[in-house]
């Protein structure tokens, strides 16, 4: 099966192939959380090994530094910071009674779309491959080795745990069934159908969760085929015969790897430094394992509310929207403007389903995991970028959801912030700044549609932040009923879920006004203060407690970048007219934040985010503002940027005199003329042309002008 993206313009050199620059180990030590596996872009199946969960950094079911295997799984996740799935897991073994085996990084070979292990206990040699919604094996049996394979369907990962299964053997080479099991996903259900290549015996353990299969033929290698589906069995069979009909492995290898390199050509990338091209594609790579296709190869698909529908957009899930809305999301809108329909018809569709848009999507489930409404914040983006025919609709679906009473709106509506004597779960203060920048997206879509009443009420809630400034410490604080900031108060306190922040704390928060720079720029009473506020973020150092959150990671003073909430903050000097501050900033998280190695992230992928502010980074432009489309520049890692926008366009970024010592902006040019602005729009990018930025090494003042500025 090829995957095919439209709009390509596959300008890679015939003769390279970009998946061999993709690292799939980074980020699966430290706190990456990532994938480790065999899957195409944006694929349901996602087929690796899972080992047993011992905590936190086995979210995704692999962690580097452990050795003990317990199957291989054919659903998994990407950088989350929660841990689920491990569906429908093979492992072969000796006998019943084995449930685990050993297993060394010294024998593995990994490449996108292919993954192989050389077991020793039994000696079989598992390799993996994938389509969509299909996931291949070939075990190769070791001379003596039984041709024997466990079927577990209890098999889970985190907070997962199976409800209820079914395993029909159909015919000696056909096996069918489905899993259901709650969790992160409050009911989630995956239908299956598994082929091999010759029959096999089938002894039923533990009440059809496990089972024992075993092939009478070792001499040759044991094929099987697993398709998925979320809506029945028959589709499962519909989704196999669409996309793996044969028994060719190597084919589909060849297949895999096909999809992963156009998929990569999007962005060309031109740099003498070969970790940096690693760092960039293996970003690129797990971008594209981020978000999953959740429907079969006919569009239907089983929605939030649990019912089959018929769609003529492909769905999506595991929409982990409070992180990927900040950069993922923009970035994708760029590199994959074919795909922001169905992103939109997804969320569309999930109103529709379940009365508000998505907070935290997960195999048709609202899982409501972290604060805000981060659906409303990117589909006000999709509008506004033109990626929605229904306009009325959608304005329908973002002011529906931003006035509903409950996750603390209610109490937003009645006094015009969320107290913290009156939420008994507090996080307020990140509460209400998630709310606000969902208010002004709805504000813009209804500017856009003329509803004048409506602009001014999400306009002025919008600006409700400004409540939560003390101007005494200069920080966003908790407001309580009466209105008096709330006592005691510590900056660097960022205690996990007993605070005011949302992992994090009042140094990394107060800068979380992205739609409305200047206006938290007034509020310090001059750009000079600003800028001294900003200034010590990077250097103040303090003690976060002893319960603090994981997730506050990747540290420079208060600054954390393995944390979303931060991403966009070093961007904000150019609304001060101060790019140059900004740009050995963003070379130094570039650098230092970065790694060719398993321990390359700062903190949780954060299914695509974390990568994908590399990426953008790297071509010297970020989204600050989530809605709208205007990205900032900042300070481009690469020589050169090719970037294929659709429709036969590219967009090509340029650094002139680059190198790691001239990282300041001296000039610009786009499309042959003087540039003078240090922002540029989506709409100017996706019409595709050249943006070429002249480097030095000292800081220029180009920015500087209050013309130029954002």
């Amino acid at each position: 099966m090829i995957l095919f993206l439209c709009g390509i313009v596959n300008v890679r050199a015939a003769h390279e192939s970009l998946t061999n620059y993709v690292n799939q180990y980074i980020g699966t030590g430290g706190h990456g959380h990532t994938f480790m596996g065999a899957n195409v872009p944006f694929g349901l199946v996602q087929l690796g090994p899972t080992e047993p969960t011992r905590g936190w950094d086995w979210c995704s079911g692999y962690y580097y530094e452990d050795n003990e295997l317990i199957g291989f799984g054919h659903m998994h996740l990407s950088g989350t910071g929660i841990g689920c799935l491990g569906d429908i897991a093979f492992l072969p073994v000796k006998d019943s009674k084995q449930v685990s085996t050993r297993f060394t990084h010294d024998n593995e070979k990994v490449r996108p779309g292919y993954y192989s292990l050389q077991l020793t206990d039994p000696q079989v040699l598992v390799e993996l491959t994938a389509s969509e919604r299909v996931g291949f094996h070939r075990y190769t049996f070791q001379s003596g080795a039984k041709g024997q394979l466990a079927l577990d369907l209890s098999q889970c990962i985190g907070w997962d745990q199976m409800t209820d299964c079914l395993l029909t053997q159909e015919s000696a080479t056909r096996l069918t069934g489905y899993r259901r099991s709650k969790g992160w996903a409050a009911d989630r259900r995956i239908y299956f159908a598994i082929d091999f290549s010759q029959p096999v015996h089938v002894t039923r353990l533990d009440s059809m969760e496990r089972a024992i299969l075993t092939v009478d033929d070792t001499a040759r290698p044991l094929l099987v085929k697993v398709a998925l589906s979320p809506v029945d069995i028959d589709k499962a069979k519909l989704n196999m015969q669409a996309e793996m009909p044969g028994w060719d492995f190597d084919e589909a290898v060849a297949s895999a790897d096909n999809a992963w390199n156009e998929a990569l050509s999007r962005i060309q990338i031109e740099t003498a430094d070969n970790t940096k091209k690693r760092i960039f594609y293996t970003a690129m790579y797990h971008l594209m394992t981020s978000c999953s296709k959740f429907c079969d190869v006919d569009k239907q698909y089983r929605g939030a509310d649990g019912k089959v529908h018929k769609a003529d957009f492909t769905n999506y899930t595991t929409l982990s929207l409070w992180d990927t809305y900040r950069a993922a999301h923009p970035l994708m809108s760029i590199m994959f403007p074919e795909m922001q329909r169905d992103f939109a018809e997804t969320f569309l569709n999930i109103y529709k389903q379940q009365g508000r848009l998505p907070v935290w999507h997960l195999m048709g489930s609202e899982t409501d995991c972290m604060v805000g409404n981060p659906g409303a914040i990117v589909l006000a983006d999709l509008v506004m970028k033109g990626y929605v025919q229904d306009k009325e609709f959608a304005f329908e679906a973002l002011k529906t959801t931003q006035l509903f009473d409950d996750r603390s709106l209610g109490l937003l509506k009645e006094y015009g912030y969320i107290p913290w004597d009156k939420e008994p779960t507090n996080e307020t203060v990140a509460k209400a700044l998630e709310y606000c920048i969902a208010d002004d997206g709805v504000a813009k879509v209804a500017r856009l549609l003329g509803k004048t009443a409506d602009y001014e009420y999400f306009f002025n809630r919008s600006r409700s932040y400004a409540k939560y400034y003390d101007p005494q410490t200069r920080f966003l604080r908790a407001l309580s009923t009466d209105g008096k900031f709330r006592l005691p108060f510590n900056p660097f306190y960022a205690e996990h879920r007993t605070n005011d922040y949302t992992e994090g704390n009042a140094w990394q928060y107060t800068w979380l006004v992205p739609h409305d720079v200047n206006g938290l720029i007034s509020l310090f009473g001059s750009e000079s203060q600003f800028m001294s506020k900003l200034d010590s973020l990077f250097v103040v150092e303090g003690d976060l407690g002893d319960n603090a959150s994981p997730d506050v990671s990747g540290l420079t003073g208060q600054y954390a970048h393995g944390n979303e909430p931060s991403h966009h903050v070093i961007y904000m000097y150019n609304y001060a007219g101060r790019p140059d501050k900004a740009a050995p900033l963003l070379r130094k998280m570039m650098k230092d934040m970065y790694f060719d190695a398993p321990d390359g992230l700062s903190g949780n992928e954060d299914v695509g985010q974390m990568s994908a502010w590399y990426i953008i980074s790297a071509l010297g432009l970020y989204q600050v503002d989530p809605v709208g489309g205007r990205f900032v520049i900042g300070s481009p890692i690469m020589d050169k940027a090719t970037v294929s926008v659709g429709n036969g366009k590219t967009f090509t970024v340029v650094a002139k005199k680059n190198s790691d010592r001239n990282i300041y902006v001296q000039s610009a040019r786009l499309n042959g003329k003087a540039y003078s602005k240090t922002y540029i729009d989506y709409a100017d990018i996706m019409k595709g042309g050249v943006l070429e930025l002249t480097m030095g090494p000292k800081p220029s003042k180009w920015g500087w002008s209050k013309a130029m500025r954002p």
